[in-house]
């Protein structure tokens, strides 16, 4: 019984922890796709492409502060296709990558415990007729 007891928890911990790990990973999935559509979404609807890149920064970091993870650890790259940006019938690209970090491990200021970086991207095209 005691061995059966102490096996149990030795063997159950590793399990439960990278059952943790696998569901932070797929929350970094689901918050960069979300960010980096509302992101694109955002950005085309603007008037101005200064506008628009804020307004697409403050939906990316909504998105992912939703989902729990930090603001710091996320980069967007916003990508036009044509000379200008708000253009009717250009393509904007918004890409977004999220730091995922280790669960249950607390920060440590000279450690990187990220366990992986995920990306997404998504592509909006501005209305032609407004």
């Amino acid at each position: 019984m005691v061995e059966f007891i102490f096996l149990g928890t030795l063997l159950l911990i590793p399990v439960v922890y990278l059952v943790l790990a696998v569901g932070s990973l797929q929350g970094g999935s689901y918050a960069s796709v979300g960010a980096a559509h509302q992101a694109a979404k955002v950005f085309v609807s603007s008037d101005s492409p200064g506008n628009g890149k804020l307004r697409a920064e403050r939906a990316a970091m909504l998105a992912v502060t939703d989902h729990g993870f930090d603001p710091s650890s996320v980069s967007m790259d916003i990508v036009c296709n044509g000379e200008k940006c708000l253009e009717p019938g250009s393509m904007v690209t918004v890409h977004i990558s999220v730091e995922v970090p280790l669960p249950l491990i607390p920060s440590m200021p000279a450690l990187d415990l990220s366990a992986a970086t995920v990306s997404a991207s998504a592509t909006e095209i501005v209305e032609r007729f407004g």
